[in-house]
């Protein structure tokens, strides 16, 4: 008897990938694909690594194809678009050992910049698309993947999204299975992508995509659940699960399949059935399409593009029911705020008294735009925050962004900062940038990084000196400054943001996460000697509150000792306590 376990999403995928054979993994942290390699490090069987961006994984998986084994990229739906430039070309490529993506779109924006999906940006690259809706499926998709690939000669993404990602489900454990290496054979007119040889591959992958959409109308990842046929709904992936729960005697075509279409199916299906529904989350990616068909379809016109579904949702969208008449009840609003002893909120605290804005970036850092720090001005994508405050002295000249700095964490600056760093450089910028060291991928749960010295699998590796890679890209004004030094912080801000020549600055201090020893230093408030004046509370620190009265009073089970709000106070009223 198999033996069965249950497993979140993520844990199902990286089981999927050792199942199947995979060699090689490789990708960037980004919530809410991240646990999928921090799983895959579990089967040994497996060379898995962070990268320092998607797109750089995405060549990493595509080589190992080339070279004949099985090969896995995962990300989240943005960082598809860091690496759409090679995933739109190995699209004309092909194969050679199976090559998958696993991309985890983010319905509801827990976690990311936008809701965008990613069956649109592989319609555009012309990549088949599964799309799971438990963690068994999961599992098996992944497996089934790898058969499409080598197949039909193609990269295949494979589709989650944040709640099948993050949810549990029973999964049937099997054996791994080992598929011979392929040959590497040299073949120029497949794998060099000159116009001349893309015009022809273009060719094969029309032809491919044809190819699908028949063979697809066969595949057992898409079936018909035929019951009652007044009304017929197609759907994919988790919303599935709740079409099930909301309308368990409907006609259901459940698609794994979901680019490109199996269009004959559909086609059946929909003869078949009364009422006709689409339910997918996110864009009208499949109504779309039939409805180009000329088949009647209700889609978008009653569900919206926006955020996760819901069975209660689905129900009232179809038929008005509301299952729980009852209003829930309020629960007070609790914005996000940074970690008690994260070294951000002194960097932040800095710029503030300063009145220095912030060109921000992708990362824990975002908080700072929100009060009481309110200093990050721009948040559009990793490593934007460099350009940003680059094309604004362009724009606007160099007297203008004295009182700017772009902000970015060392990740983020090793994911794309660093080219936007050289574009500083070699078009004459005077802006000062800050590389907020935390020595870890902190915003997706704490992954290490080319800067950290250790690897994805635990290995020893050589560590990038931050301080010199500026240096030698050309910044001749680098400056490192502990991150709670607010009196150096703010001397060295006030000269780098006054020259005339552009600087970094690198403030360190790591992740006060990452410090699992027992915290031997805290920090009280002596009621007789405050006054009262607030200094404290300014940064936001969630360990600090006010008292009737307006005295303040620090937490000990909130805090983490790093002093900021003793340095903060004028009167001494802040008093080191040993625990």
């Amino acid at each position: 008897m198999k033996e069965k376990v249950i497993m979140l999403g993520n844990e199902a995928f990286a089981r999927g990938a050792y199942e199947a054979g995979v060699k090689v993994s490789a990708a960037y942290p980004g919530t809410p694909s991240t646990e999928i390699s921090e799983n895959i490090i579990k089967y040994k069987e497996i060379y898995a690594e962070w990268s320092p961006n998607e797109k750089v994984a995405m060549e990493v998986a595509i080589g190992a194809s080339m070279s004949g084994v099985r090969a896995l990229a995962s990300m989240k739906h943005v960082g598809l678009n860091v690496a759409a430039d090679p995933l739109f070309t190995v699209s004309y490529i092909g194969v050679n050992g199976g090559l998958v993506v696993v991309v985890a779109d983010d319905p509801g924006l827990y976690s990311s910049q936008n809701e965008q999906d990613t069956r649109a940006v592989a319609r555009a690259a012309k990549v088949p698309v599964l799309e799971p809706s438990d963690s068994e499926e999961a599992k098996e998709f992944i497996k089934f993947a790898y058969e499409l690939s080598e197949k039909y000669d193609t990269p295949v993404i494979v589709r989650s999204t944040t709640r099948l990602s993050h949810s549990q489900g029973m999964v049937e454990l099997e054996e791994r299975k080992e598929p011979e290496d392929k040959p590497y054979e040299r073949n120029t007119g497949k794998n060099v992508m000159m116009p001349g040889n893309a015009k022809i591959r273009h060719m094969a992958v029309e032809q491919r995509e044809i190819a699908l959409s028949l063979d697809g109308c066969g595949f057992p990842i898409n079936r018909a659940e035929y019951k009652d046929t007044g009304i017929g709904v197609v759907t994919s992936g988790i919303p599935y699960q709740y079409v099930k729960e909301a309308f368990p005697d409907a006609s259901v075509l459940k698609l794994g399949l979901v680019n490109p279409l199996p269009r004959k199916l559909i086609e059946e299906f929909a003869a078949r059935v009364d009422k006709l529904y689409i339910v997918e989350e996110l864009d009208p990616i499949v109504e779309e399409q039939v409805k180009s068909w000329g088949i009647p379809v209700t889609g978008k016109k009653i569900f919206t593009v926006q955020g996760e579904y819901s069975a209660n949702m689905l129900r009232t969208a179809i038929n008005g029911e509301k299952l729980n008449l009852n209003e829930p009840a309020q629960i007070p609003q609790r914005p996000p705020i940074l970690c008690p002893g994260c070294p951000h909120r002194s960097v932040f605290t800095v710029l503030n008294k300063l009145k220095i804005h912030a060109a921000g970036d992708i990362g824990c850092y975002t908080l700072g735009a929100v009060a009481p720090l309110s200093v990050v001005d721009t948040t559009v994508c990793m490593g934007a925050s460099i350009s940003s405050l680059h094309g604004m002295e362009k724009a606007k000249g160099k007297d203008y962004i004295k009182n700017w700095v772009a902000v970015i964490g060392d990740s983020t600056f090793l994911h794309t900062g660093i080219n936007s760093l050289i574009n500083m450089v070699y078009n004459q910028s005077t802006g000062t940038v800050l590389i907020m060291d935390n020595s870890t991928t902190g915003m997706t749960g704490h992954q290490d990084h080319a800067a950290t010295g250790k690897t994805l699998m635990g290995g020893v590796t050589y560590a990038v000196d931050l301080p010199g890679l500026c240096r030698t890209i050309g910044v001749s004004h680098v400056e490192v400054v502990p991150a709670f030094d607010t009196v150096k912080l703010t001397s060295v801000l006030k000269e780098e943001t006054a020259r005339d020549e552009m600087s970094v600055i690198i403030t360190k201090a790591p992740c006060v996460l990452l410090n699992k020893k027992k915290i031997d230093m805290q920090y009280k408030v002596n009621k007789n000697a405050c006054k009262k004046c607030g200094m404290c509370l300014k940064p936001g620190c969630p360990a600090i509150t006010k008292k009737e009265g307006g005295i303040t009073r620090i937490n000990e089970t909130m805090c983490n000792g790093c002093g900021l709000c003793f340095g903060l106070c004028k009167f001494n009223a802040i008093e080191k306590v040993e625990v």
